[in-house]
């Protein structure tokens, strides 16, 4: 449950516009089309983009358009990816996403440990060779929307966090996604970073001109940095700035940030290690500015009804959920809420209101409107 989804009431005046969910879909894909990526591919990146938003993950949708951008003008991204199976058997497979965006690679991973799941009770799918493929909750919701349970986890290009008692980054945001379905209650959705905010969500607050949160982030001190201007230089003004970064989860060693950053380690074993993806301090030191992010991908469903009878796990996870929602708040107006609440609630608001866009953020895009000759529509 992240900050993000706390501030659409903020999201008003002369510094905001909102977009109908049709028209973000229609000028992302625009973008993508224009830049030369097959239709496959840029719809299925379109739509994981704009549900993103809808959720309420403004640092991984419509806002990433500038980052993929760069990468497909340094010739790091392959524009026509033709994401290949290298190795499968009935329960796994490994898929090589040919240096494409991770949206389609993921989607496809997740279809096939899904797959898997349906035949054998469980799949597993790795994938490598891959770039940025949004927020890793869309693909955990694609199990548990099919009656299935659900986990992601992703390496990462970006050397941003902290390890704890260090100085100097080695680590990304490594996150993990886990979904799991109930009969009458919203799915179970945990969708998290392993650091204590994921940079992006920087990127938002600077976009936004508010102050992050003590405790996100660093200087080369140790310092805690409140100011997100700051924050992003330290973040993404390498070797100006060379330690600070992002803290793991806890924020720091009198908060147990040790357990965030062996999460991290978790994470890239699995999604990174284990598929022969990089990792990205030992990749930088050879890497030239052309060279894919080559990043690592985990998928595993599992069929409940291999382990219950029919219904039984999702009748056990309402009682679960209606527990927890049951539980008396430290203040009336502010509920418990369980994961997955607080974006559906985002998704059924924006659908009917409108994503809302930072004045700053529509800018950007309609400069890469302008230069990829397509109309901004969000005039």
């Amino acid at each position: 449950m992240s900050a993000d989804y706390m501030n659409d009431s903020a999201a008003q005046g002369p510094g905001w516009i909102r977009a109908d969910a049709d028209t973000v879909h229609a000028q992302i894909l625009s973008l993508l089309l224009a830049w030369g990526m097959s239709d496959e591919q840029a719809r299925t990146s379109a739509a994981v983009m704009v549900d993103t938003d809808l959720s309420g993950v403004d640092s991984h949708g419509i806002s990433m358009l500038m980052d993929y951008d760069q990468s497909r003008r340094k010739g790091k991204l392959n524009l026509h990816a033709k994401p290949r199976v290298v190795r499968e058997n009935a329960v796994t497979a490994l898929v090589d996403a040919d240096a494409g965006l991770g949206h389609a690679a993921a989607v496809l991973g997740m279809r096939m440990a899904m797959d898997r799941a349906r035949q054998q009770g469980v799949g597993i799918v790795t994938v490598r060779n891959s770039h940025h493929f949004g927020a890793a909750g869309y693909y955990a919701r694609m199990a548990s929307a099919e009656g299935l349970l659900g986990l992601c986890l992703s390496s990462t290009r970006t050397i941003n966090t902290v390890p704890t008692r260090g100085r100097v980054p080695v680590l990304g945001t490594n996150p993990i996604a886990f979904s799991a379905p109930a009969r009458r209650n919203a799915p179970f959705v945990l969708d998290m970073a392993t650091s204590s905010a994921a940079s992006n969500k920087v990127k938002v607050y600077d976009l936004r001109g508010n102050p992050i949160p003590a405790g996100w982030v660093v200087d080369e001190q140790g310092e805690p940095v409140t100011d997100a201007s700051k924050a992003m230089e330290i973040l993404f003004q390498r070797p100006k700035y060379i330690g600070g970064g992002l803290t793991p989860l806890g924020g720091s060693a009198d908060m147990s940030s040790h357990k965030g950053y062996g999460l991290a380690m978790l994470v890239h074993i699995l999604a990174g290690t284990l598929s022969g993806s990089s990792f990205s301090p030992i990749r930088v030191r050879t890497q030239t500015a052309t060279d894919p992010d080559n990043l690592g991908h985990f998928f595993c469903a599992i069929d409940p009804a291999v382990f219950r009878d029919p219904g039984e796990f999702e009748d056990d996870m309402d009682e679960v959920i209606d527990t927890l929602h049951a539980t008396p708040p430290t203040h009336a107006d502010e509920p418990v809420l369980v994961h997955g609440d607080l974006e559906a609630l985002t998704r059924a608001r924006r659908k009917a209101q409108g994503i809302p866009l930072p004045v700053t953020l529509a800018n950007k895009i309609r400069a890469l409107c302008e230069e990829a000759n397509v109309p901004f529509l969000f005039d």
